[in-house]
């Protein structure tokens, strides 16, 4: 396997994109040998749907695509980033009880941390930001696959 491989695509802010960018991510995760059927794979399809949804719904019109970038470095890290033109940054919501929304970026980072992951947010030179997550990324007789951390 290559020390570096990436993979990006570039949606409109459009609902329906949501589902495109999970499918997207699936397909290049699969190819770059991690199983698409484990709980791993679920997890992953998860964070990208928040995250997409996100990117979709709180630029409140003002970013017209979305983008989302994987990185693998050295067999070791993934990384996935969804970017916007928006400049404010996601923050957690009260969410109260009977709320449909507002709890996205906690079940991004409770996932991302149960994986042994880390979540940031930068800017992008262009004034909007790019929400990342970076996994460890194990190989094994699978091929590849993220493996939750061991907890206790």
């Amino acid at each position: 396997m290559a020390d570096h491989q990436e993979a990006s695509v570039t949606l409109p802010s459009d609902p329906a994109s949501v589902s495109t960018a999970r499918r997207y991510v699936s397909n290049v995760l699969t190819e770059w040998g991690m199983p698409g059927d484990g709980d791993t794979a679920d997890t992953v399809r998860l964070i990208v749907s928040e995250l997409a949804t996100n990117a979709v719904q709180h630029t409140r019109g003002l970013s017209p695509t979305f983008t989302v970038e994987l990185e693998l470095e050295r067999d070791e890290r993934l990384r996935i980033g969804v970017t916007d033109s928006h400049p404010r940054y996601p923050k957690r919501l009260p969410a109260a009880v009977q709320q449909d929304n507002g709890r996205g970026m906690v079940i991004i980072r409770c996932l991302t941390a149960e994986c042994g992951g880390r979540l940031s947010v930068c800017p992008t030179p262009e004034g909007g930001k790019t929400v990342w997550i970076a996994l460890p990324w194990k190989n094994g007789v699978s091929g590849g696959d993220v493996r939750p951390a061991p907890t206790g």
